[in-house]
């Protein structure tokens, strides 16, 4: 009787593809020594006759060839309907290469002169997507047309996209198109109007790629200091700055080997704009006080309710930092384009609702659903939000009523009434209405930062005492982010009881 041994897992096939000998020696004797099979050729017609003869996890080529470009070979892959991951690399400073390769459907890319430690990272990320989708042939990412993408999301996957709440025809093709970008490394930039849960499509393409694993890390680019961005994002060394105590570690480097995401990346200075284009084109950052880079590997993930291409016209957004993460957009719906989606949407944002204030989820009238579609909506989401959470607020019993008392409350339109305006009062349309004063018999202030700076304390403070301090409450009813408040009540010195300055009230996560 012959006893059967599991065998070993066939170790990755690569084919390097490289015109000089010296580095595609090095190239191979690198991968030999992460336990990879490797073949490699000097040119185009070379790496046909290896494709030719099998099959590869991955390919990696230069991008220059004596006989054509790497994109013929990325172009061949996909022409034949293959597996195989292509990694293209390109020369130092040739970014349009990149996106141009990237936007072909290349799963990522190495710049030239390569750095071994990176070389590997990629290589393996690409032998892992691979593996993990070995059916699954490589397609140019602008090609989709809004067709149903051919991936098979993970569990984690499934669950990001079904927290994208809705069936209707827009929103099939956010989440196909999700499903289908996710598995390369290419940037990707999500547009929409505020509201429209941008964030949460930036969530769903983390899951759905092979790095869901590893971390993802969101950023409000509009609510950090001017001063501070630097590190922030890149970090710095113990002592670099006036109260520096210890390393600390950046976005970048919090992120690596995940996601990093950018919201609202056209706040960002513009300074700042050519110091994130350059970590994102060599994958490296310089904390702030270190004289050595940090090699990084995250996918960058932005997102902005701009129109980016008239910021770059006005000049107050880069186009070189434009073209480098608008790689592949994904654009959200807005909500008034989705309506057939507001059943589904309010059952959900009630069920949360309801299950954190630990009640039952009070029933959605027909009456009160006709009337949230004729509502406007303009604040998408996030209002349709805001009014069931006052909705269940007000409400006595498991019924539904609407707040219709308050003016910023109102679903409909109220009828106005034609109202004689005394003649006295008629001015010819050429003259400008005077100024309305909040109080005009109040003095102009002498120092009128500090007297903004006094309004906006007692309203903040106002608005923390409402919602019991509770910050995240009190940062929703203000259309603040978490971070944005965290760092009003910092700066004003307002204190807040029961709250650890340094990590926050748990009832504020």
């Amino acid at each position: 009787m012959s006893s059967s041994h599991p065998s070993a897992p066939r170790p990755a096939q690569i084919l390097v593809v490289d015109d000089e000998p010296d580095l595609r020696t090095l190239y191979e004797l690198t991968l030999l020594r992460e336990g990879y099979r490797v073949e490699a050729a000097g040119s185009v017609s070379e790496a046909r006759e290896h494709l030719d003869a099998g099959r590869f996890d991955a390919v990696i080529t230069d991008m220059r060839l004596p006989d054509g470009l790497g994109l013929e070979i990325l172009q061949r892959i996909q022409q034949d309907q293959r597996s195989e991951r292509c990694v293209v690399m390109t020369a130092y400073g040739s970014a349009e290469n990149a996106v141009e390769a990237l936007k072909a459907g290349a799963f990522d890319y190495l710049t030239k002169p390569v750095d071994l430690k990176q070389f590997r990272s990629v290589v393996a990320s690409a032998v892992q997507a691979q593996a993990a989708a070995p059916t699954r042939a490589a397609r140019p990412i602008e090609d989709n047309g809004g067709k149903a993408a051919t991936a098979t999301p993970s569990n984690a996957g499934q669950a990001a996209l079904e927290r994208l709440v809705g069936n209707s025809e827009p929103m099939r093709l956010v989440k196909a198109r999700i499903a289908k970008v996710a598995r390369g490394m290419a940037p990707v930039l999500v547009r929409g109007e505020s509201g429209t849960g941008k964030e949460l499509v930036a969530r769903a393409v983390h899951a759905c790629s092979q790095r869901s694993e590893g971390p993802f890390v969101a950023v409000n680019c509009g609510a950090i200091p001017e001063n501070l961005l630097e590190a922030e994002f890149f970090g710095a060394r113990k002592g670099s700055y006036t109260g520096s105590a210890q390393d600390r570690d950046g976005y970048f480097q919090a992120a690596r080997d995940g996601t990093l995401f950018l919201d609202e990346i056209g706040d960002l200075p513009l300074a700042m704009q050519s110091k994130l284009l350059r970590a994102i084109q060599e994958r490296s950052v310089r904390p702030i006080g270190s004289t050595q880079e940090d090699a990084v590997d995250v996918r960058i993930v932005s997102a902005t309710h701009k129109d980016l291409q008239a910021e770059v016209q006005a000049g107050r957004f880069r186009q070189d930092l434009f073209y480098r993460l608008n790689v592949i957009e994904i654009a959200v719906p807005a909500l008034r384009e989705r309506r057939e989606d507001l059943p589904a949407l309010c059952e959900a944002l009630l069920a949360r609702i309801a299950r954190d204030a630990a009640m039952p989820a009070p029933a959605l009238s027909a009456e009160v659903l006709q009337r949230l579609s004729r509502h406007p909506l303009h604040g998408n989401v996030r209002e349709l939000e805001n009014l069931l959470h006052r909705a269940v607020a007000l409400s006595d019993g498991d019924v539904l009523h609407l707040d219709i008392a308050s003016p910023s409350a109102t679903l409909e339109p109220a009828a106005t009434e034609a109202v004689p305006v005394p003649a006295a009062a008629q001015m010819p349309p050429e003259m400008p209405a005077p100024p309305v004063l909040v109080n005009p018999t109040s003095q102009v202030p002498s120092d009128l930062q500090s007297y903004l700076d006094q309004q906006e304390r007692e309203i903040l403070v106002r608005a923390l005492r409402e919602s019991g301090f509770n910050r995240t409450a009190a940062a929703a009813r203000l259309g603040l982010s978490l971070r944005q408040i965290r760092y009003r009540i910092a700066r004003l010195g307002i204190a807040t009881p029961g709250v650890d300055d340094n990590h926050g009230n748990a009832a504020d996560e």
